[in-house]
């Protein structure tokens, strides 16, 4: 990288500079100053990316284009002026829009407040990305869109208040912003992006609205502080991870509008004791409360068809347990190492038990399984130390 202050020529060999490519710059963290000549249209992606010692930077009129992320990760950056002539693009307050002010494009990464005009619609793709400095921001209920990375990694954003207007929350929007401590989703949004709050360490409470339909993969995988959720009634689907490791959650209720739990979206919370699953969920993904340890009981409704891979596997606290008679496959590995699990009874709406499905539960001292079940995979009872007997019924085909 360079070093202090850089003047890009005009010409050079007699040619025109129209651009500079992407990653010109990137990282060159001694870089103080740089000036662009006016013959330069267009900045490529990532040109002034981590340029960490540039504290301010003029946009000429004659650029027309600004790659993605070209001045993202400036942490010394307060101000990206552009020049009034410019058909393309402005600033505001040292902040970077479009020509219009309707997206946010960039906030200078050295920034500690920003107040978002109420003429923008939308905050871009990474906008606010690593502005670790910024301790707080007004968003307009002019904007309707949060884009993905827009503030991840905010680390000292300790409050932010998404108007009524947005209706979507991006990918990793704000994942990362560990100063974070509640978070309240209104009734416009219908969608919460995949990872949009994952690892926010600090966030102790958040109020989903009702409104929102889907809680995307991860969404609030992490949060380690997040001591109770309530999901609405609105919501129809849980992705994969969203809850995972959330781990000072007590407590959790599944509403009856939920018809499917992804895999692993409860997976380690281990500060879980009880778990309520309204009738209307079908299937339960693999891993869903995998090494929820402190899960004491849990009521799988008669809704529930499929018990996947996994589910409960290393529930050591899991005591009992009531298959409904809804229930017809009971996947691999599904209960195995629950410990304290003392007895269990397999209805006989279940044909197959998965391998090792059991595997490991040596307090299991009874295990009824009714005649129905036509296949017992491999391992299903291995290390069932305390079982003392078991009868196998006539409709067993094979065993594993």
């Amino acid at each position: 990288g360079a070093g202090g202050a850089v003047t890009i020529p005009s010409t050079i060999g007699g040619l025109p500079v129209v651009a500079i490519g992407s990653n010109a710059f990137k990282s060159c963290t001694s870089l103080t100053s740089v000036t662009i000549p006016s013959s330069v249209t267009s900045i490529g992606s990532s040109a002034f990316y981590g340029c960490t010692g540039l504290t301010s930077v003029t946009i000429p009129s004659s650029v027309t284009s600004i790659g993605d992320s070209a001045f993202r990760g400036c942490s010394g950056l307060t101000a990206i002026t552009v020049d009034a002539g410019n058909l393309s693009y402005s600033s505001n307050a040292g902040v970077l829009y479009n020509k219009s002010q309707t997206t946010l494009i960039q906030c200078p990464g050295g920034l500690t407040s920003v107040t978002i005009p109420s003429s923008v619609t939308s905050i871009g793709n990474w906008a606010f990305q690593g502005c670790s400095s910024l301790t707080s921001v007004t968003i307009p209920s002019s904007v309707t869109s949060i884009g993905a990375y827009a503030f991840e990694y905010c680390s000292v954003l300790t409050s932010v208040t998404i108007p009524s207007s947005v209706t979507s929350i991006g990918y990793r929007a704000f994942t990362g912003c560990t100063g974070l401590t509640s978070v309240t989703i209104p009734s416009s949004v219908t969608s919460i992006g995949q990872s949009a709050f994952q690892s926010c360490t600090g966030l102790t409470s958040v109020t989903i609205s009702n409104g929102v339909t889907s809680i995307g993969s991860s969404a609030f995988n992490g949060c380690t502080g997040l001591t109770s959720v309530t999901i609405p009634s609105s919501v129809t689907s849980i992705g994969t991870e969203v809850f995972k490791s959330c781990t000072s959650l007590t407590s959790v209720t599944i509403p009856s509008s939920v018809t499917s739990i992804g895999g692993g979206a409860f997976r380690d919370c281990t500060g879980l004791t009880s778990m309520t699953i309204s009738n209307g969920v079908t299937s339960i993904g693999s891993q869903v409360f995998m090494g929820c340890t402190g899960l004491t009981s849990v009521t799988i409704p008669s809704s529930v068809t499929s018990i996947g891979t996994e589910v409960f596997k290393s529930c050591t606290s899991l005591t009992s347990v009531t298959i409904p008679s809804s229930v017809t496959s009971i996947g691999g590995w599904a209960f195995a190492y629950c410990t304290g699990l003392t007895s269990v009874t397999i209805p006989s709406s279940v044909t197959s038990i998965g391998q090792s499905a059991f595997q490991s539960c040596r307090s299991l001292t009874s295990v009824t399984i009714s005649n129905g079940v036509t296949s017992i995979g491999q391992g299903a009872f291995s290390g069932c130390v305390g079982l003392t007997s078991v009868t196998i019924p006539s409709s067993v085909t094979s065993i594993g």
